[in-house]
């Protein structure tokens, strides 16, 4: 083991490495007891400067003021040896001075005296070190503003302004941000608005920036009728602040613009996950005020909505009691909101009081006001589920409705559910009924050991009801009626259907049905389907439309078996036209005519049917059911190329799953997929960001998280939060190696590249892009990826002049020829045009892509013809060879008939050539293309 002076000092580098969090704050406790243990204090004071800026970053406002009382008593008592600056970032005195007035303030436990004298006291220390006053008049200006008293606060925000700044001034990004929330609390907005799109366009971030700025225009941007920006700002500031416990307040204001903006659903579960936040620093009451009142307002407007019954999940935990008092049982929405404005009232008058102002009451004011205020600005990624127009079954009557259909359907679990209601039924034809139903499901969940005393009580209520025949068949046969598939069963079903003639019609359609399962499942659809035709003329017979409904759809599975699918829809078709079908059934026929559809590419007409299905079951109170019938719903939609339709449809289904208590992975996987085929980016990228989370903490296989991260990647690139989809890019990238999956390693690599290249990192491109060529070399079948990874490596190759790019288009150009793929040969020979231009080899080049621009044109893609076409005209007009270029640009043109950009920049190109050429009336004709 290492000395402890040598252990000291390793801890001390690592420190410093690694981020703020509970792994860098463990560290630093390490650091703080060795440092205790060796007996030197100069050692403790570096570990204590680190542990105050941590406390500060975390959220541990008890643990930051006794450290830094710690090493300001240290400093004050030998400033030689307790150096004010360690230079080490925030390991500086006289800026962590700034966060200790903000600390008392944000507690009323704090009187206004202490705080004044924080205050003072940072003002002498900074005068005795001859540094500039801004970090003062900052921390003065805080003070003020959250105090209430808003003309002191603006006139020490106008001193702060006109002071020169210094290395104790705010950054680029603090200074903007804290401006921009004094702005927008104080109606300013255009000013509030200014500021941060300053700090956004001038790439400014600090510890809690951009997202705490972006937190505090929500509300100017949504008084400025800039709806979208704000919902962009939204989406952005939660999903970087979502994380971290100590941005309670950044969370509050994005609850705020949800409950405001039409998005109570989303609001709802927003508080749901931060409610527990409450608990996290005990001396940070101002964020509980802002938090309490934000999810007051939130669940003000889940009430107003008509959710107001709804339970607020976690709400009930022992910790959140000192907030909201002892209650039993879940809260609802309702009585939650109550609940959390007394709390925000109670903490306001607590501070107002110490302040001797009427600051907080104000703030509280108008939150209050703002449920009144509503912007119409739809986020998808949360929704209600509408109650069943179905009320709760009123009667064993309909109790057995309900048991019957969803058992018809194939809801096992939920029928079952609905049985002991059901069953109380007086009516013992159909509490025989209800139990054969209730005895097949349990033998098809594997249950058959329960089903004993149902079928003592069965065979009773048969004989009850006057029927001896199929009492007398049940005790012989057993479970072989229900399913039970041995070779005995078999034999004697057989020996039943021998002598069947002597049976009434009932029960021979009742063997010959249950012989015909057990011949499906044996791989006999052929013998199933002559079983079943007896079976529904003797159902027929009986006069029993259900279970010859049930048999004609075991004949389509029968069918679907053999691969008859027209034999199977036409069945289907027949039973979506008759009146005496169940709706249990009909569910059935419509989502399996549904998935018929989907497998014949028919992607509309099986949605269409699926969402019928839908219809169907929530009418019946399905809600497992419901849920998966939505996702064929959806999948179908999204396979039609109609995500915003997919996306409403996964939703629901995710809500569903959220409100059985399932897991929500798979479910939110595929609303964010279709929400970023829909281009809603920045959704997307929020919901990938969940499911990552809920993918890790299960420990999901690297592949499969690779994917979520590669797509996240994709969303954040298309939201143009391009470092951060770099770094998904290479995060995915790992991720795929860790797999082995050689050619989503490649592409990860590959995407990083394209974004680097993007910015003019093209050294680090061509590095990727090297590593994902020799990766992708590696993979089984991955035509598609290899080609890709090639072809960008070579179009970067060639814009470097480098002549390696030709080696790379001639194996691209070999595989797209072995292939047939020809568009991608025209690309790859467009490539090669342009990577000749770069070397000046002028006719080879225009040869190349003209090429290029006929391959194009035979496959009808004008559009990139035309833009082939361009780029030969403008080499050779570039080249002093302007007539050349006319005939390639008039062919440009009449590409870009589809393309109105394409036709403007060729027509005004081509105007400018012909003038060089002294045709004049040439080139006005050409140039009223433009305008028309």
């Amino acid at each position: 083991m290492a000395r402890p002076k040598k252990r000291f000092q390793q801890l001390i580098e690592e420190i410093d490495r690694t981020p703020w969090g509970p792994a860098e704050q463990a560290l630093i406790s390490e650091a703080v007891t060795l440092a205790i243990e060796i007996g030197d204090d100069r050692l403790e004071y570096e570990a204590r400067m680190r542990q105050t800026a941590s406390a500060n970053m975390n959220g541990a406002t008890d643990v930051m003021l006794n450290s830094f009382a710690w090493c300001l008593a240290r400093h004050d008592a030998n400033p030689q040896r307790f150096p004010a600056d360690l230079d080490n970032g925030s390991a500086d005195l006289m800026w962590q001075f700034k966060w200790m007035a903000a600390s008392l303030r944000s507690s009323p436990a704090f009187s206004q005296e202490q705080i004044a004298a924080v205050l003072d006291d940072m003002e002498a220390h900074y005068l005795k070190a001859g540094l500039g006053v801004s970090g003062v008049l900052t921390a003065r200006f805080e003070d003020a503003w959250d105090a209430g008293r808003m003309s002191e606060a603006e006139a020490l925000r106008v001193q702060l302004e006109a002071t020169p700044r210094d290395e104790h001034s705010h950054c680029d990004a603090c200074g903007r941000s804290q401006f921009a929330g004094f702005f927008a609390e104080t109606e300013r907005d255009a000013d509030a608005i200014r500021l941060v799109e300053e700090m956004i366009e001038g790439g400014f971030s600090c510890g809690e920036e951009p997202e705490h700025a972006l937190s505090r225009v929500l509300l100017p941007y949504l008084r400025a009728g800039r709806g979208d920006d704000a919902k962009t700002a939204h989406l952005r500031s939660y999903r970087l602040a979502q994380d971290n416990r100590d941005n309670l307040q950044i969370v509050a204001n994005n609850i705020i613009f949800c409950a405001v903006t039409g998005n109570e659903a989303r609001a709802l579960s927003l508080v749901e996950r931060h409610l527990s936040w409450l608990a996290h620093d005990g001396l940070n009451v101002d964020a509980h005020f802002a938090a309490l009142a934000a999810f007051a307002l939130a669940l003000d407007s889940v009430v107003a909505a008509g959710h107001g019954e709804t339970p607020v999940r976690g709400a009930e935990a022992s910790v959140l009691t000192p907030f909201f008092g002892a209650h039993e049982g879940a809260w609802s929405a309702a009585e939650l909101a109550a609940a959390a404005w007394a709390a925000a009232e109670r903490i306001g008058s607590d501070f107002d009081r110490r302040d001797g102002t009427d600051g907080h009451s104000s703030r509280l004011t108008a939150m209050r006001a703002l449920g009144d205020v509503r912007y119409d600005v739809p986020i998808r990624s949360d929704a209600f589920v509408a109650p069943s127009a179905t009320a709760v079954p009123a009667d064993a009557e309909a109790w057995y409705e309900r048991a019957m259909n969803l058992g018809q359907y194939g809801a096992e679990q939920e029928s079952l559910a609905a049985m002991p209601r059901a069953l109380e039924i007086e009516d013992d034809g159909k509490r025989a009924q209800l139990l054969s139903l209730q005895i097949g499901m349990l033998v098809g969940l594997d249950r058959a050991d329960e089903t004993e005393p149902l079928c003592t009580e069965r065979i009773a209520l048969l004989r009850a009801t006057g029927k001896e025949a199929q009492a007398d068949l049940e005790e012989r046969l057993g479970l072989a009626t229900f399913g039970v598939d041995t070779p005995e069963n078999a034999a004697a079903l057989d020996r039943e259907l021998e002598g069947a003639d002597a049976l009434p019609a009932w029960s021979r359609g009742d063997v010959a049905f249950s012989r015909a399962s057990l011949h499906l499942r044996g791989d006999d659809p052929d013998t199933a389907l002559e079983l079943l035709e007896k079976s529904a003329r003797a159902f027929a017979e009986a006069g029993d439309a259900r279970l010859v409904n049930t048999t004609t759809l075991l004949a389509v599975s029968a069918l679907l078996h053999k691969g008859e699918t027209d034999a199977a829809t036409a069945l289907l078709d027949r039973l979506a036209t008759q009146d005496d079908v169940s709706d249990g059934h009909r569910a059935h026929a419509m989502e399996t005519r549904a998935r018929i559809h989907g497998g014949n590419g028919s992607f509309v007409a099986g949605a269409t049917d699926a969402d019928e299905a839908c219809r169907i079951l929530a009418g019946l109170g399905a809600t497992k059911a419901l849920a998966g019938a939505h996702l064929l719903a959806a999948a179908l939609w999204e396979d039609a190329d109609e995500p915003e339709k997919a996306v409403l449809r996964y939703r629901l289904m995710s809500r569903l799953i959220s409100q059985d208590g399932g897991d929500v992975t798979g479910a939110n996987f595929r609303l964010a997929r279709a929400m970023l085929k829909a281009g809603d980016a920045e959704e997307a990228a929020e919901l990938f960001g969940e499911v990552l989370k809920l993918e890790e903490q299960a420990e999901v296989p690297a592949g499969s998280r690779g994917m979520t991260v590669s797509l996240l990647a994709r969303s954040l690139s298309a939201a143009g939060e391009f470092g951060q989809a770099v770094g998904a890019y290479g995060y995915a990238a790992q991720l795929f190696g860790e797999a082995e999956e050689h050619a989503d390693h490649a592409m990860s690599l590959a995407a990083q590249a394209k974004i680097l290249a993007r910015f003019d990192e093209q050294d680090d491109a061509i590095e990727l892009l090297e590593r994902a060529a020799e990766i992708v070399r590696r993979a089984d079948d991955a035509l598609g990826a290899l080609t890709e990874v090639l072809h960008d490596l070579g179009q970067v190759y060639g814009t470097r002049q480098d002549e390696r790019a030709f080696a790379l288009f001639d194996e691209v150009a070999a595989l797209a020829k072995e292939h047939e793929a020809d568009w991608l040969l025209s690309d790859v020979t467009d490539s090669r045009g342009r990577a000749l231009a770069e070397l000046d080899r002028v006719d080879e080049a225009v040869s190349a892509v003209l090429t290029a621009a006929d391959g194009f044109a035979g496959l009808g893609d004008l559009g990139s013809a035309g833009g082939s076409e361009l780029f030969a005209a403008r080499l050779l007009a570039g080249k002093d060879r302007a007539a050349d270029a006319v005939p390639i640009y008039r062919n440009a043109l009449e590409h870009g008939a589809d393309a109105p950009q394409l036709r403007q920049v060729a027509a005004l190109e081509l105007g400018d050539v012909l003038e060089r050429l002294g045709r004049h009336d040439d080139a006005a004709e050409v140039r009223a293309l433009i305008e028309s």
